[in-house]
């Protein structure tokens, strides 16, 4: 063969290279796994908030009968966008006890990717404001939280993160939530901004801004990048780079277990919207952490008010009673492409689609956090109802 062959024998290769990948993800056996999801977030048809979790649904070739794959705009519970401002509910809500036990009974496994909601200002004639305004539907109710007892019950797979109870979900089901899988919300979220200038950032919300002034003598000193950190009673601490971090982003650390059993990196930038939790560490194994490189005034600003400088990120309880996993950020949502979903292997290329070193990217997260951590979570689950 001579080099020209080779040559083109090479290119012919690599401009094929998708088509191989798309047979080799067409011809791998579709593995039946029936998954309730519920997303109270869904903004538009592509349901931002629950597409990761479609991405390796579809990747792995998971499917919710024998042979149909899930759908992004269909097979969810909770809110259904149409035209012109319309919208359907088919949550849990309108379910009967008689439903739930038999919804527990038919599914492998709950996945309550957000519960946050619609607004008044992102569904209406406001959309993309940064104020605060009143709730069209949102916030775990009760027959939420009696599906996943009754999964629990049945050793069922239970998958949750933020924001399932947060605001607006009601204290009385969030204490149900709290007692039924052993961990407790601090009443405080946070994310990370690339600038907490007014003039630069037309994202920061007013709210937050407007909550700070409030107790600070109408003051807002920030302009740099940094974290800030909302509570439930509107309190809001601001951490700045230089004045209080040595490091403005936000990282996740996990530990031996996660490094080695769901193929975790040992640290990850995360730059989005996160909570803090209170965990018992008795019940609950905590996988990954958050860590705040707060130098000595961030240190102090923190303890004023009560934030620990590390937190859970990946909380799991994997025994015989039942399988529980929390994430403590917006894991689900990510600005994924569907598309590289068909492709078997894509996940070797992940560098592609991402420039690391832009602070505020969110593909790097998925690509070498939420796709490794969820694919071994249900490849687990698989191995493990194959054996029953």
């Amino acid at each position: 063969m001579t080099k020209k062959q080779l040559f083109l024998g090479v290119l012919i290769f690599i401009v094929l290279l998708p088509l191989w990948m798309w047979l080799a993800w067409f011809f791998t056996p579709q593995k039946k796994l029936v998954v309730a999801i519920i997303d109270k977030t869904v903004l538009t048809p592509q349901g931002q908030e629950h597409k990761s979790l479609n991405w390796i649904l579809t990747n792995e070739r998971y499917t919710k009968t024998h042979h149909k794959g899930y759908k992004i705009n269909h097979d969810y519970f909770g809110f259904f966008p149409l035209p012109d401002e319309k919208f359907k509910i088919k949550g849990l809500e309108r379910f009967s006890v008689a439903q739930l036990q038999q919804l527990s009974a038919d599914a492998d496994m709950v996945y309550v990717t957000d519960t946050y909601g619609i607004y008044k200002n992102e569904w209406y004639s406001g959309k993309g404001s940064t104020e605060r305004s009143g709730i069209v539907y949102g916030g775990m109710s009760d027959n939420d939280v009696t599906l996943l007892d009754d999964m629990k019950a049945k050793h069922k797979l239970i998958v949750t993160e933020f924001n399932s109870i947060g605001s607006p979900t009601t204290l009385e089901v969030r204490g149900r939530f709290e007692r039924l899988f052993a961990m407790h919300w601090s009443g405080w979220t946070a994310r990370y901004f690339d600038s907490f200038d007014t003039l630069k950032n037309k994202e920061l919300p007013k709210w937050l801004i407007r909550s700070y002034k409030r107790e600070h003598d109408n003051k807002w000193p920030f302009h740099k990048s940094g974290i800030a950190f909302v509570s439930d009673d509107d309190r809001v601490a601001v951490l700045e780079d230089s004045t209080h971090l040595t490091d403005p982003v936000p990282h996740i650390l996990t530990l031996a277990y996660g490094q080695e059993k769901l193929g975790l990196p040992e640290k990850m930038k995360y730059p989005f919207w996160f909570d803090i939790i209170i965990p018992d560490k008795v019940v609950n194994q905590v996988v990954s952490t958050f860590d705040i490189s707060a130098n000595a005034n961030g240190v102090a600003e923190l303890k004023k008010y009560g934030i620990p400088l590390t937190f859970p990120a990946v909380l799991m309880h994997r025994g015989a009673d039942y399988q529980f996993y929390y994430f403590s950020g917006d894991f689900c949502d990510n600005p994924i492409t569907t598309i590289t979903s068909y492709f078997k292997g894509i996940h070797y290329f992940k560098w592609l689609f991402y420039n690391e070193d832009d602070p505020i990217e969110r593909n790097s997260f998925f690509w070498k956090f939420y796709q490794p951590l969820m694919k071994n979570i249900l490849n687990d689950d698989v191995n493990r109802l194959s054996k029953k």
